[in-house]
């Protein structure tokens, strides 16, 4: 009996036709490289979205013909190439350390989830006939789209949470198919575009141009992609926002004293005091003091809010029963506040975790994170005269399951609150204000998204930008923004959806494996 364990050089063990044969390594992991940096130009600041189509369709075809070896060095490659040039903004400020770290872990891990593509492929290609089947114009596509979703997936919740930041479906936010996202969401938009991709390599790979109807399935979805509607919902009135962007010194860096930043927001709200408003909104990290302990910081609050004669949603560090929390709070002068505690803080930024372990390997920078901020527990909204506001600090506009459990709920409208100061200059803010978009898009609610340094921008149901304030200055407006409600397919389903996904893709390899397994073992 043969072994039917794959081989860990990268020679193909079957005998598999020129078309399905691979490029060489050496020129795999070069074009690997290229495609990586392909895919950083679909995302802001440039944010060429087409080329999330080419570098997807480029990474695909190296992983034909490789071996788990070859399949790993070429995904790093893609990935070294993409994640050190994407995450570049996390070490402008904070220092190489972090930027090596983070983008370090997560190529390796995009390495590793390369490995099961080139499976999927080498294990399909073992039947010749596959060129003229159902499993070819289709089959393959769905399933190497679905195992990158499960890479996608896994790199976005572990280790700690995960990074669920360089998501393919947030390349689309300026491009003709974000609409797509409220049916399916962010992660259904990337399989949805990867299996496009995937039907373009099989094409070409199975007689390209000699066989036209097999670029039928590829144009199909993106056809499909670019005319879909986005899922209405119903509009439900209006609320007028006062927002503030104080451009205080809020920065791990920035040179302050305690009350400062607290002393910016306040001044840059000046403008606004006298307009009517429903709500007034700062960004995170607003107040530099803990108002719920600190009663000279609660008298300035209630000060403010009885000048501007509407409540105040800001942020602050707050500590409770001996935790620390990153907190949202409505302040209305009247009573104890409404708090929505961050549902994901930011590890080795927010909290350290295995402290002991990583002190031992930068003992000053991780000294430097003197807070351990605890998981919020409540729910992801306030409410606002009757009107529930969906919220999101900072980061956790990136994880699925803070956006979808504001909207299902009963959030009308979005407020995301973030603090991008460590950041200034990069592309940090602006690939975050992507996500604002799409999130706006996928759930078919308006969104207030402001920065205590910029860019801050209130973005409509659509999508489209209403009002907003760049990098650097201090600004305060008040927008009258739409509220909405109904679920789109995306929130009621979206967890359902991922993980049909994500258990398709698995079980999909696993019964390759096992076919193959049976297949080799007979010759």
């Amino acid at each position: 009996m043969l072994s039917t364990a794959p081989s860990l050089t990268d020679t193909p063990t079957d005998a598999a036709p020129s078309a399905r044969r691979g490029v060489p390594l050496w020129a795999a992991i070069l074009v690997a490289a290229a495609a990586g940096g392909l895919l950083d130009l679909s995302f802001p600041a440039v944010g060429w979205w087409p080329l999330a189509f080419v570098s997807i369709t480029i990474a695909l075809c190296t992983m034909i013909g490789r071996s788990i070896g070859g399949a790993f060095l070429v995904g790093t490659a893609f990935g070294s190439a993409f994640y050190f040039t994407h995450l570049m903004w996390v070490g402008t400020f904070l220092g190489p350390v972090p930027w090596v770290a983070l983008a370090g872990l997560e190529t390796v891990l995009f390495g590793v989830g390369a490995i099961p593509l080139a499976l999927a492929y080498r294990w399909t290609d073992r039947d010749r006939d596959h060129g003229r089947s159902g499993l070819w114009c289709l089959g393959v596509p769905l399933l190497v789209a679905g195992l990158w979703s499960v890479r996608e997936l896994a790199m976005g919740s572990w280790p700690y949470s995960g990074f669920p930041w360089a998501r393919i479906g947030m390349t689309q936010a300026n491009g003709p198919m974000p609409e797509a996202a409220s049916w399916v969401g962010v992660t259904g938009l990337t399989f949805l575009i990867v299996t496009a991709c995937a039907c373009l390599v099989q094409w070409w790979r199975y007689g390209g141009f000699r066989r036209l109807r097999g670029i039928l399935p590829a144009a199909g979805i993106v056809t499909a992609l670019v005319i879909v509607p986005q899922f209405p919902t119903g509009d439900v009135g209006r609320l007028d926002i006062g927002w503030v962007q104080g451009n205080g010194p809020s920065g791990y860096f920035d040179d302050r004293a305690p009350g400062d930043v607290l002393a910016a927001q306040t001044a840059a709200t000046e403008p606004l005091v006298g307009e009517r408003m429903d709500l007034l909104v700062w960004p995170e990290g607003a107040v530099d003091s803990d108002p719920l302990t600190d009663p000279a910081t609660a008298r300035r609050l209630n000060n403010l809010v009885a000048r501007v004669g509407a409540p105040l949603l800001t942020n602050a560090a707050t500590a409770r029963g001996g935790d620390v929390f990153n907190t949202s709070m409505l302040w209305d002068g009247q009573g104890t506040p409404q708090l929505h505690d961050k549902v994901n803080p930011v590890p080795f930024g927010e909290y350290v975790p295995d402290r002991w372990f990583y002190e031992r390997i930068a003992p000053d920078l991780i000294g430097m994170i003197q807070r351990e901020y605890t998981p919020g527990q409540n729910p992801p909204f306030v409410t606002v005269d009757g009107v529930k506001v969906g919220l999101a600090i900072c980061f956790d506009v990136i994880y699925d399951a803070v956006i979808w459990d504001g909207a299902r709920q009963g959030a009308q409208v979005y407020v995301f609150q973030t603090n991008n100061a460590d950041f200034r200059g990069t592309d940090e803010n602006l690939q975050q204000l992507a996500f604002a978009r799409m999130r706006a898009i996928e759930t078919g609610r308006a969104v207030v998204n402001v920065s205590t340094v910029g860019t801050s921008q209130v973005i409509a149901p659509d999508g489209q930008i209403i009002d907003g304030a760049g990098v650097d200055q201090a600004a305060a407006a008040i927008t009258r923004v739409p509220l909405r409600e109904g679920l789109t397919p995306a929130v009621m389903l979206g967890g359902a959806l991922t993980a049909l996904i994500a258990l398709s893709a698995i079980t999909g390899l696993t019964a390759l494996r096992t076919s193959g397994g049976v297949r080799v073992a007979g010759r």
